[in-house]
């Protein structure tokens, strides 16, 4: 029974992201000038932005079955601020909202395959899809506070980082009590993931096919 009961936490932690938005940071809308601020602002970021916090939790419990429970999510927050230097420093990655969506299917697909999962695959994955991850972390505090002090970037950065690291470990700590690849637990954990990113998916599409509709009606 203790090993039953903190498995299956993973499937009531999975759905908290699934509430509304709200804001990008914790401040009620208030502008952000202390690094302390900054950093309230980065731990509360992901946690807010349901996209973002499955995409953490599915790297966290995919990294534990492909065997790199510490060093997967570390990979994955080294390059999510790797995407926010590279968003604030003007470098401006594709189809970041489109790209975020399908990470949701495709990571959590293969949680979902019960397969065995290969470091060697599983690494590119959360680090290639953790760019565009932190390149809409930075998009949003930069759209929001575009004439913030160093100081509020450093912290919130330094908030992104350690919020989503044990997000990801927490993860991947209770996939792991839940079973192997193919337990059923992390199973429904990746089809939950995936079905979240089908839905954005579609709601992107949403508007270029109604404007496409709407083009051949008129």
């Amino acid at each position: 029974m203790t090993m039953r009961l903190p498995a299956r936490l993973l499937y009531f932690v999975l759905p908290l992201g699934a509430g509304p938005a709200l804001a990008h940071h914790p401040l009620a809308g208030l502008p952000m000038e202390t690094g302390a601020q900054g950093l309230l602002s980065g731990l509360a970021h992901p946690v807010l932005g349901f996209d973002h916090l499955f995409f953490v939790l599915a790297a966290g419990v995919a990294a534990r079955l492909a065997g790199r429970g510490l060093t997967g999510p570390l990979a994955y927050v080294a390059a999510m601020l790797a995407g926010c230097a590279l968003a604030l420093t003007g470098v401006a990655l594709p189809l970041v909202e489109g790209v975020i969506a399908a990470s949701l299917v495709v990571l959590g697909g293969l949680i979902l395959s019960g397969r065995a999962l290969s470091a060697r695959l599983i690494l590119p994955v959360i680090t290639g899809f953790g760019l565009f991850h932190g390149a809409a972390f930075a998009t949003g505090i930069a759209g929001a506070e575009a004439s913030v002090p160093p100081a509020v970037f450093t912290g919130y950065l330094l908030g992104l980082g350690v919020v989503q690291y044990a997000l990801a470990l927490m993860a991947g700590l209770l996939a792991g009590w839940a079973g192997g690849a193919g337990a059923l637990r992390p199973r429904l954990a990746g089809a939950m993931v995936a079905g979240v990113g089908l839905f954005l998916t579609l709601e992107a599409m949403e508007g270029p096919l109604v404007a496409v509709i709407t083009g051949f009606a008129g």
